[in-house]
């Protein structure tokens, strides 16, 4: 993020600690009118609802869920009075596919798609967009990366960040990252939630030492860190042809009517 922010004239990086109650208040306060809000903070939350401490479900609800929510409802007013901005929030397939093991970090996805949706009809006719990025488990990078495991379900981080750009500029309302079945399964989820958990199940129990059935991501696929940075700068220039990174670079630099850095 430094070298993203010194890329981009104007802009610097503030760091938070969204597990922590106010610091989400904090960030938003001192980032100030931004263009762009990517909301990518995530925690994993895994485990039999019985065995978690309280502790950790209120971890993972204020990274999540809480944190993104809270800087949109506190970052939106200056995006709105300007007329232009979008908000992109970090969801997941596990926000479309329950997992064995995992009923608090599904809630948590599973409400930031409800809260994406339900904003996006909200900000209609304002100018202000708002997206899902949905993917599944993203390799090379972040939590899953760490784990050391492997999926056939994993995707690159650079279609993720492909997803982003994508989503800005296409308006769109929510982008899922995963390979054909994994695209087929979260589809057949929410169509037929019934069928799914019945199908799931019967993998589960032959397979109880798991901690999700095959189909389901389970473990946090965004980047590690629960910060969220907001840059911003008031330059303009886009060509789709260029990498992902240097789009969305041009992209913050579009169109903007704030000078603020954030």
């Amino acid at each position: 993020m430094q070298t993203l922010a010194a890329e981009l004239d104007g802009s610097r990086v503030v760091v938070a600690d969204l597990a922590r109650r106010g610091e989400a208040e904090r960030l938003a306060a001192e980032s100030g009118a931004i263009d762009i809000l990517i909301a990518n903070a995530g925690v994993p939350v895994s485990g039999r609802l019985t065995d978690l401490e309280v502790s950790h479900i209120d971890r993972g609800l204020d990274v999540n869920l809480r944190a993104a929510i809270v800087l949109t409802r506190l970052l939106l007013p200056g995006m709105i009075e300007c007329g232009s901005g979008h908000v992109v929030l970090m969801a997941s397939l596990a926000g479309q596919i329950p997992g064995l093991r995992n009923s608090i970090y599904n809630a948590t996805k599973f409400g930031l798609r409800g809260f994406g949706h339900s904003l996006r009809l909200e900000l209609r006719g304002t100018g202000v967009g708002a997206s899902l990025i949905s993917p599944s488990y993203v390799s090379q990078a972040g939590m899953w990366a760490e784990s050391g495991q492997h999926s056939p379900f994993e995707v690159p981080p650079g279609r993720v960040a492909e997803a982003v750009v994508r989503a800005i500029q296409q308006d769109r309302a929510e982008v899922t990252v995963a390979p054909v079945m994994g695209l087929i399964g979260g589809r057949f989820a929410l169509i037929a939630p019934s069928v799914f958990l019945r199908v799931g199940g019967a993998r589960a129990a032959r397979s109880p030492r798991r901690q999700s059935t095959s189909t389901a991501p389970s473990v946090e696929e965004d980047q590690p860190d629960p910060a969220l940075r907001a840059t911003t700068s008031s330059q303009s220039h886009s060509s789709r042809s260029r990498p992902p990174s240097a789009r969305f670079k041009d992209r913050i630099r579009s169109s903007s009517c704030r000078t603020n850095a954030a």
